[in-house]
């Protein structure tokens, strides 16, 4: 029995690239003519720590930081080289829409190829995978993701492409055992390995994913054994691969910042900023149901509005349990469960590890983390296709087989358009953005006036958007990245520690704001103010001229 070949970039899927690329660039240049592509802070922040590797007082890899995981920073790093593309965020935008078409075309991928393994007719295997494409491909909010700087359209891409060939790997291991077979089965392994590793170093999300995806693949490659499949070292090189991202960033934070798990405890992570806050606590707080139910709650609203909702549950529910209950393809559709890993990931970090989320239908009925549920919408595109699927299969008629397509694309279209003028992650960017809009917008008018070989002394944490905006390279600025980090708690000789002991010595103009570590020591200082910058709800900024300027 030969093996098939492996398809890569047939017809049928750069067709679908090339549509969905149309797609992500009319959404783009849509949201970019507004002004609109730069309403997420986390957006503006990822741009900045790209642009702080070149552009620093301090400038190399340090610059990346701790919280945020490096590879989205580094894929950006080429395209801010241009001072356009970074002032207008611009050259952020370009990895998330390649990363949304690729995610698109795996989608359809993933889909084909697990039915090409069990169905019989390979026209509905591939109408059911470009449903499952269009579903993914078609959601407002991700179509607004993808044409901003953050992070979702590349993680899913590389989720999706993980499973894709995961799947391979398990289709593979179903037939016969060949010896010409093995290196194409530990291709794909490898290729799953590598697509794991860039998603380790995207989103904590996929550190979960890869002890699932190396706990399958070990299960599978024993079940294998007993059928006469010998792996050799291609399952060790996966689990190797897959480990390697987070034991690196863990190693990088150890030597840095002395503290491995810097990026989970230390005071700039998402639990030290809850105890921060208000309250310090937030629905479904060591309440794993509640949390849940949140996380499931963010999902359905990034599908669609009202009763539609639940829809999508029924649907996705019934494509699941029916390709798990039918004896023809019970066996080929396992993989797709992988799917759901978001939903265990995202209830235990909502409950133990201070990652809030807040919906605007629930208490406290406002936006923060919304965005996450996107992360189940290739599940959703998936098994609700899946579902469409086993209905055709059933219908005895042609004219049942049309009635069932139809309502599908009638009720996906219902539930994006219930939710296309306002997609409830664009509502959160727009809504958690508009003081801090305000605020940058003033801040950049004063700032860029000022003459072109002045030193500024800012922290950055909050508004580095104004020096984007301004156009104010980030080398003229003295900032809290400009010491070393491995000095702990503090670098006295660090550059941002002795600027803020002594404005006067180093920096021409001081930007401080209410409450930050600029704002305290500004105050210890014989400082020339020169503005003050108050919006409505957003902190108190006052400009400084420092004494340097008159001797």
């Amino acid at each position: 029995m030969r093996a098939q070949p492996i398809r890569r970039w047939d017809r049928e899927t750069a067709l679908l690239a090339w549509l969905t690329a149309c797609v992500s660039v009319f959404s783009f240049l849509f949201y970019f003519r507004r002004d609109e592509i730069l309403l997420y802070g986390d957006a503006v922040a990822h741009i900045n720590i790209a642009r702080r590797v070149f552009d620093s007082r301090t400038p190399g890899l340090l610059q990346l930081g701790t919280v945020w995981l490096p590879l989205p920073h580094l894929l950006m790093v080429p395209f801010l080289l241009s001072n356009w593309m970074w002032r207008t965020g611009v050259g952020a935008s370009i990895p998330s829409m390649a990363a949304y078409v690729f995610g698109t075309v795996g989608v359809f991928r993933l889909v084909r190829d697990v039915l090409d393994s069990v169905g019989r007719s390979l026209r509905i295997n591939r109408f059911t995978a470009g449903v499952a494409a269009t579903i993914y491909a078609a959601n407002p909010n991700l179509i607004y993701l993808q044409a901003t700087a953050m992070t979702e359209a590349l993680y899913l891409a590389l989720f999706i492409w993980a499973l894709v060939y995961f799947n391979e790997f398990v289709q593979k291991l179903r037939k016969p055992a060949e010896n010409r077979q093995q290196l194409h089965i530990s291709s794909s392994l490898a290729k799953c390995g590598l697509c794991l590793f860039g998603a380790c170093l995207t989103r904590y999300d996929a550190w979960f994913l890869s002890v699932a995806m190396c706990v399958a693949a070990r299960g599978v490659a024993l079940q294998a054994k007993r059928r006469g499949h010998a792996l050799g070292s291609g399952l060790t090189r996966f689990i190797l691969l897959a480990a390697a991202a987070p034991v690196l960033w863990l190693a990088y934070n150890a030597i840095v910042y002395r503290n491995p798990l810097e990026f989970a405890n230390g005071p700039y992570s998402a639990r030290a900023i809850e105890q921060r806050s208000p309250g310090a606590s937030h629905p479904g707080t060591h309440d794993l149901q509640t949390a849940f139910s949140y996380f499931l709650k963010s999902a359905e609203l990034n599908l669609a509005a009202g009763n539609w909702q639940k829809l999508w549950l029924l649907l996705a529910f019934s494509g699941a349990i029916a390709g798990l209950a039918s004896k023809h393809t019970r066996g080929g559709l396992w993989p797709l469960l992988l799917l759901w890993i978001p939903v265990p990931f995202y209830a235990l970090s909502v409950a133990y590890s201070g990652v809030p989320i807040f919906v605007p239908t629930w208490w406290p009925f406002s936006y923060y983390n919304v965005r996450y549920g996107l992360e189940l919408l290739p599940a959703f595109a998936v098994f609700v296709a899946l579902a469409l699927y086993f209905a055709i299969q059933l219908a005895q008629h042609r004219a049942f087989k049309f009635g069932a397509a139809a309502a599908v694309g009638i009720f996906v279209a219902c539930s994006y358009t219930s939710i296309w003028s306002a997609p409830v992650s664009f509502g959160e960017a727009m809504t958690n953005s508009r003081t801090r809009v305000a605020v940058e917008r003033e801040l950049a008018d004063f700032v860029k006036a000022l003459p072109p070989d002045s030193t500024v002394l800012m922290y950055l944490g909050e508004h580095v958007g104004a020096l984007q905006q301004g156009g104010v390279p980030l080398r003229r600025v003295i900032n809290e990245g400009n010491h070393r980090t491995w000095k702990q708690p503090i670098d006295l000789d660090g550059l941002w520690e002795r600027a803020l002991a002594n404005p006067a010595k180093y920096a021409d103009f001081v930007v401080a704001f209410e409450g930050d570590a600029v704002s305290t020591g500004a105050q210890k200082q014989d400082l020339i103010p020169l503005a003050v910058i108050h919006v409505s709800g957003g902190p108190k900024a006052t400009i400084y001229r420092t004494q340097a300027l008159t001797r």
